[in-house]
């Protein structure tokens, strides 16, 4: 399978994160007027290669599906930053699934291959308004020890 069969096939839009998504599921339990969980596809690709430094409020579960593998730069709220990979050499150190708290800052970077297909579980539901995307001049301002690995996964 390569990319363009995957966007088309799964029905993938462009997410404001950079590459490619669709929410495939959205609980119809609910608590507080939020939805309990909600789930996508997410797809980067070798011409949309990074999902952009953001936040969320909920907890994220994400899931390796297929393709190369992703690096993920985390970074806690007490400033700590942490740099995972998800992908199939688990052998290698590679994870099948990584879980990243509400309120860390996430960026994510395509490693290897043409595409590299991951699902998200979240919980409680996503909702576009517990999402931030991350200033470069905030970013680099807060964390000068981290720019070099955040500057990147950062949009200009």
């Amino acid at each position: 399978m390569d990319k363009h069969t995957l966007i088309e096939k799964l029905q993938l839009s462009p997410h404001p994160e950079g590459g490619f998504f669709r929410r495939t599921y959205e609980s119809s339990h609910t608590h507080l007027g939020r939805r309990l969980m909600s789930s996508i596809f997410y797809l980067l690709t070798d011409d949309q290669p990074t999902g952009h430094l953001h936040r969320n409020r909920s907890d994220i579960v994400h899931y390796w599906q297929g393709g190369g593998s992703l690096l993920y730069t985390l970074l806690t709220p007490e400033g700590k930053l942490l740099q995972i990979t998800l992908g199939p050499d688990v052998p290698s150190g590679e994870q099948l699934q990584l879980t990243v708290p509400g309120g860390f800052w996430k960026g994510s970077q395509l490693l290897c291959g043409d595409y590299a297909l991951i699902s998200e579980a979240v919980c409680p539901g996503f909702d576009f308004d517990d999402h931030e995307m991350a200033s470069a001049d905030e970013m680099q301002q807060r964390y000068p020890e981290h720019w070099p690995s955040l500057k990147a996964l950062c949009q200009t």
